[in-house]
C-alpha cells in the first residue's frame, strides 16, 4: 500500500500513516515524503507501535517502508495505547493563548493550529477544553482551528471559553464553538481534573 504524503505539513503525514495502518491488511505501507522531520516522525510512530520501519531514498523525497509488528508482512497492527495526556476519565487541557511556546508568534500560531489538529486525531480526546486570555481567539469567527474544535466536540469533549476574556477583547458575540464559561467554573475544572495539560 502506498501513502502519499509529500507536502502535508506536520502532524498529517503521521496522522495519514495511522489511518492507513489500519486498512492496509498485511502488505507494508510505503508513505511518501518530502522532508527529513516526517521521516523521523514516522520512525518513531513505526517504533512506538512495535513495527520495522526502513527509509528508502529518492529524489527530493523518501519512502518510509513500515512493516507488520512481528517484523514480517503477516499479523496485524495492535491496538494505539492511550495517549498519556488523554486517557484520564476527566482530562482537562487549558489553552491560554493562541501560540504555542515562545519565540516567534507566526510560528507559534502554526504550531497551535498543528496542535489542536493531532488532539482532534486521538482516540482519546480530553473531556474538557478550557480557553482563556489569548486562546479565547481561537473558539471565535475566523479560527482556522474551528473545524478541529468542532471535530472535538463531536467526539464528546466539552468546549469552554472564558466569558471575562471574550468581553476584553470584544470578540464575545464571534464565539462559533462552545458557550461561555466563568473563573469559578474554571477553577473548579482544573481542581478536580484527573490530569491537566497547560499550554
Amino acid at each position: 500500500m502506498v501513502l502519499d504524503a509529500r507536502g502535508k505539513a506536520c502532524p498529517q503525514p503521521v496522522v495519514l500513516a495511522l489511518r492507513a495502518l489500519e486498512t492496509r491488511g498485511e502488505e507494508p505501507l510505503d508513505v511518501m515524503v518530502d522532508n527529513d522531520a516526517a521521516v523521523q516522525n514516522l520512525q518513531r510512530m513505526a517504533a512506538q507501535k512495535g513495527c520495522p520501519a526502513a527509509v528508502l531514498p529518492g529524489e527530493g523525497m523518501w519512502t518510509v517502508r513500515i512493516g507488520q509488528p512481528d517484523g514480517s508482512l503477516a499479523g496485524h497492527i495492535p491496538e494505539a495505547a492511550p495517549c498519556p495526556t488523554c486517557a484520564p476519565e476527566n482530562a482537562v487541557v487549558a489553552i491560554g493563548s493562541d501560540t504555542m511556546g515562545r519565540g516567534s508568534d507566526e510560528l507559534g500560531k502554526l504550531l497551535m493550529k498543528s496542535y489542536l489538529y493531532a488532539l482532534a486525531q486521538l482516540d482519546n480526546p480530553p473531556r474538557t477544553m478550557l480557553f482563556f486570555n489569548g486562546g479565547a481567539k481561537l473558539t471565535t469567527e475566523g479560527s482556522e482551528s474551528l473545524d478541529d474544535l468542532r471535530a472535538l466536540e463531536e467526539q464528546g469533549t466539552e468546549i469552554l471559553t472564558c466569558g471575562t476574556c471574550l468581553d476584553y477583547y470584544g470578540i464575545k458575540d464571534k464565539l462559533a464553538i462552545g458557550s461561555v464559561t466563568n473563573m469559578y467554573r474554571i477553577a473548579e475544572l482544573l481542581r478536580t481534573a484527573d490530569r491537566l495539560v497547560q499550554l
